[in-house]
């Protein structure tokens, strides 16, 4: 049964509905867990999994201590910023780490001031609805296409395209080795490496690999872990190498807020087109609507 079947049996079935009770049913629909259950299927049960195994090998903010510049980087920002990794964590677990004191949303203003604000918090992961609204709401069928996330960190995207899409081969672009074996042995662990592989490489080194991508995901990748400069050589390099028209770039955030961050005019004109994305989609209550928008897509012209 396809959107426009499903909505017209629906508004079949409501009209049906006692009108006394309508009212129920209809706020039963807008706040119920129940639904959100209707939601649950063995592709998110097992990256809730994985999650939880590399929760297990981690320190509560997903962070290793090689990752210097990061941690610089956050300390330099405006506001107390702190790293909540998103695939890790939905805002349930969040809220339960806070009631525990293992965690806080908010600091404290002033020494021994009940005057409080919300810190900041980012991830250089996606979450888990993230994954699924990318793979199947804004990316095509991948059946037969080569997808390459840069900066694959802790894996999420290679195994959300594992589950979710039928790409017939992901590769991570890693630096940091302890990433790459953490990634490996979850790869190893739920059976993914027939179509999944995670390089220890550095992306301004993989000139061939680039030239032959479908999908190029780039989420965060340059802002905290690297200097301005290093980051305008990375783009620049990418620019003149994933050019095969027609092959997909995904950023998080759109180019021009990366790109504008550096204060630099490095986008050539006519490289890439941002295709439009349908943000209007539900994926559950603990899917932030606000990171859906940050997904953007860009086909290479």
């Amino acid at each position: 049964m396809n959107f426009s079947e499903a909505k017209s049996e629906l508004k079949q079935l409501l009209s049906r509905v006692s009108p006394a009770e309508l009212p129920r049913l209809l706020d039963w629909m807008r706040n119920s867990d129940e639904l959100d259950n209707v939601l649950v299927d063995n592709r998110k049960v097992m990256l809730q999994n994985i999650a939880e195994d590399l929760r297990a090998s981690l320190p509560l903010d997903a962070m290793l201590p090689s990752e210097t510049a990061a941690h610089h980087k956050m300390q330099q920002r405006s506001r107390p910023t702190v790293h909540v990794d998103s695939f890790l964590y939905d805002d349930e677990q969040v809220d339960s780490l806070c009631e525990e004191g293992a965690m806080s949303r908010t600091y404290c203003l002033g020494c021994g001031s009940h005057q409080t604000a919300p810190l900041d918090f980012i991830s250089h992961s996606f979450s888990v609805s993230e994954l699924q609204f990318l793979f199947q709401n804004v990316l095509p069928d991948l059946s037969g296409r080569t997808l390459v996330d840069v900066g694959s960190r802790l894996g999420a995207v290679l195994y959300g395209g594992y589950v979710y899409s039928s790409a017939s081969q992901l590769l991570g672009l890693e630096l940091s080795e302890d990433f790459v074996r953490l990634q490996n042995d979850m790869l190893h662990k739920y059976g993914m490496a027939n179509r999944v592989q995670v390089l220890h490489a550095d992306v301004c080194r993989q000139d061939a690999l680039l030239h032959g991508a479908d999908v190029l995901v780039m989420n965060n990748v340059f802002e905290y872990f690297m200097e301005p400069g290093e980051q305008i050589r990375a783009w620049r390099f990418i620019m003149q190498t994933f050019r095969r028209r027609g092959s997909l770039l995904v950023t998080v955030p759109s180019l021009q807020d990366s790109l504008s961050a550096l204060q630099q005019e490095v986008l050539k004109p006519g490289w890439v087109e941002e295709l439009p994305v349908d943000y209007n989609v539900y994926l559950g209550r603990d899917t932030d609507p606000d990171a859906l928008r940050q997904i953007h897509l860009y086909r290479v012209m």
